[in-house]
């Protein structure tokens, strides 16, 4: 009994080894995917990978990786704006720039699509019509732009005519109570000066 005891604790200790093990094993596959996620997701690291791949592309794919290129920095490039605007008075901007964004995601897939097409005259044929999407999603991103640098460019207007007007009554006060102080040293000056000294007084009263 005792030795069959002995085998069974080092079954069971064996077992946990071997569980643990692959619960280990489990949570570190499981790291590994949602950063490899992560890394895929990340848009940085995609324009990183799509400028790359379109500088050492050659032939009509180049032309297409580079229309990716221009689609992907002007979407950045708006939705920058667009987070910087923020709400209030513009919270329109963000819902239109999410419309932008879905064309320009679906522009994007056609574009893929298009890099695996081996037919290089009919590439050529279809690079025309992706070209003048592409310019068709940066005129809007520039006007998003547009709209957000006039709406920030106004409230800092605003803002240092306010500023302005404040500085300029407080240099105003300011000037005027150094010339208030200027008026009452000038003041005390002359009383000092006019005023007897008390040797003075001492020599007239002595005199005959």
């Amino acid at each position: 009994m005792v030795l069959v005891t002995g085998i069974e604790a080092v079954l069971i200790g064996l077992g946990v080894i071997v569980l643990l093990s692959i619960g280990v094993m489990v949570t570190f596959v499981l790291v590994v995917r949602s950063l490899f996620r992560r890394v895929r997701r990340s848009r940085a690291v995609n324009g990183t990978t799509l400028r790359t791949r379109a500088r050492l592309a050659r032939g009509p794919q180049r032309n297409v990786l580079a229309l990716r290129v221009r689609l992907d920095e002007s979407l950045r490039s708006g939705r920058s704006a667009v987070e910087l605007a923020g709400g209030g008075a513009r919270s329109e901007l963000p819902r239109l720039f999410r419309r932008i964004g879905d064309e320009g995601a679906v522009l994007d897939l056609q574009l893929r699509l298009m890099e695996s097409e081996t037919d290089t005259a009919a590439l050529a044929d279809e690079l025309p019509a992706a070209r003048q999407r592409v310019e068709q999603v940066e005129g809007l991103v520039k006007q998003v732009r547009s709209a957000v640098a006039s709406a920030l460019s106004g409230t800092t207007d605003d803002a240092l005519s306010t500023l302005g007007s404040e500085v300029d009554r407080e240099v105003a006060a300011l000037h005027a109570g150094i010339e208030e102080l200027q008026a009452l040293n000038r003041r005390d000056g002359r009383v000092t000066m006019t005023r007897p000294t008390t040797s003075t007084v001492r020599d007239e009263g002595n005199r005959p």
